[in-house]
């Protein structure tokens, strides 16, 4: 009866063991995938950046979204200013303030685009007063990358309006201003100019994190492996073969 006991107790754990190293291996398995997923994109990325700049008519041509995404960009057009927008909490360099987001009409076309001019530092002693930016009123040239809309953080339930907002959509906002918006944004690159700075962060697509989670999944699967084996072969055999046959003793 203990010998019976003794082998399921055994094949229980034997089975739970395989489970558990499979399955930490497969996870470890799927985040490199993820990873190489990750580097394929950062590849495409930077060879988008590398092509030559569009311009307003090229941005306009009906195309997918995503043959444009990161493009470098030269569009000239008019501002409308009565348009723009400061959204909040936006940090550049660790310090808190607004990025600005102002929609450029586009040279001899109806489309506009929103254009993420840059970053200005906010008024903490008066939450709702507008920092001092400059737009000029004539037509000019933008350069920057083409994005997509404004990243978004966390926001509570309703509609934003006003010039100061959390979040800004790309979609809901055309339907706000009925302006003929385009699926994607400017992130306008340069020296700091109109009184806003573009010390933009580097895109980061979280290859690390990958990495380190396969790391770990991997490890826990050997140590899943290495506890089997000593615990259930390598202690049961040395503790046998300390044990002298009774005859011996005798």
């Amino acid at each position: 009866m203990t010998l019976v006991l003794r082998s399921r107790k055994f094949g229980l754990i034997t089975l739970a063991a395989v489970l558990v190293a499979v399955t930490t291996f497969s996870l470890g398995q799927w985040q490199l995938r993820r990873a190489a997923q990750k580097e394929a994109l950062q590849s495409a990325v930077d060879s988008r950046g590398k092509l030559p700049a569009l311009d307003a008519q090229a941005l306009t041509t009906p195309t997918s979204v995503t043959e444009v995404l990161h493009r470098q960009a030269a569009l000239k057009g008019v501002w409308r200013a009565e348009n723009t927008v400061y959204l909040d909490n936006r940090p550049m360099n660790g310090k808190p303030g607004f990025v600005v987001v102002t929609p450029l009409l586009l040279e001899g076309s109806s489309k506009l685009i929103l254009v993420q001019r840059g970053w200005v530092p906010r008024d903490f002693t008066v939450r709702t007063h507008l920092p001092d930016i400059s737009t000029p009123g004539g037509p000019v040239v933008v350069t920057g990358r083409i994005a997509p809309g404004p990243s978004k953080l966390f926001e509570f339930k309703g509609v934003e309006s006003g010039r100061i907002r959390q979040n800004l959509d790309i979609s809901v906002f055309r339907a706000e201003t009925g302006l003929p918006l385009l699926e994607v944004s400017l992130l306008q690159t340069g020296a700091a100019s109109e009184g806003l700075l573009r010390e933009w962060a580097t895109p980061n697509l979280g290859l690390e994190k990958h990495y380190g989670y396969a790391f770990q999944w991997f490890g826990l699967c050997s140590l899943v492996v290495v506890l089997y084996f000593w615990f259930q072969l390598i202690i049961p055999l040395r503790t046998k073969l300390r044990i002298k046959p009774r005859d011996q003793l005798l």
